[in-house]
């Protein structure tokens, strides 16, 4: 077998993922993950630190499309925008994948390290949207906070994208997320409190005497 494998990263992430549903992801090995791509344990660490990593891949390529898209972004484009425009610039990425990442999702869901490195991984490109936002120029705490919100919506909107039975368009449903976030951050609008009823004040005519 020649030392590297066409397509060898993508014949490892769908052998693994084919091997968690069929076996489930803790007894799968990374031995039968090599063995069901046809390659080599020598050649699944080649792209991958351990099979947890192989849920997690293309994180690396997301991280650098949100730090180059905010950094192109128009000047004088409002934080949460410039963070928006990066989120919605991803969707490409996940168009054909809805299926595989319902199949990670149930993954995450039942077990808590996967839920673990999830949120390492949105806090890291949380931290990166609010350092690209930096050198834009932005202060703190915007920075920080336009970066947080991004990702909290990102998150929402992703997990909505896959229930959705209508079957969406994910960018969609970011624009939606964007919209409520707007909406219950705005002094009034939906979503905001509202306020209490205020009792009719006396008049003279009404007091005893």
């Amino acid at each position: 077998m020649g030392r590297w494998e066409p397509n060898a990263r993508d014949r490892l992430a769908q052998a693994a993922m084919t091997l968690f549903q069929e076996n489930g992801y803790d007894r799968t090995t990374v031995e039968e993950i090599a063995a069901r791509a046809g390659l080599t344990e020598r050649t699944f660490f080649r792209y991958f630190a351990d099979k947890k990593e192989v849920l997690f891949g293309g994180s690396e390529a997301l991280h650098e499309r949100i730090v180059t898209c905010i950094a192109d972004t128009p000047p004088g484009t409002a934080p949460l925008d410039a963070v928006a425009a990066a989120l919605e610039s991803m969707t490409p990425f996940f168009k054909d994948r809805r299926d595989h990442a319902r199949a990670r999702q149930s993954l995450l869901a039942v077990h808590a390290e996967l839920r673990e490195r999830e949120l390492i991984k949105l806090a890291s490109l949380a931290s990166a949207s609010a350092a690209a936002l930096r050198k834009r120029g932005v202060t703190e705490p915007a920075a920080s906070l336009a970066g947080e919100a991004g990702i909290a919506v990102f998150k929402v909107a992703f997990e909505r994208w896959l229930e959705d039975p209508k079957a969406q368009d994910l960018s969609r449903h970011i624009q939606l997320g964007l919209d409520e976030l707007r909406a219950v951050t705005a002094r009034t609008g939906p979503g905001a409190p509202a306020e209490p009823p205020r009792k009719p004040a006396k008049t003279a005519s009404a007091r005893k005497p």
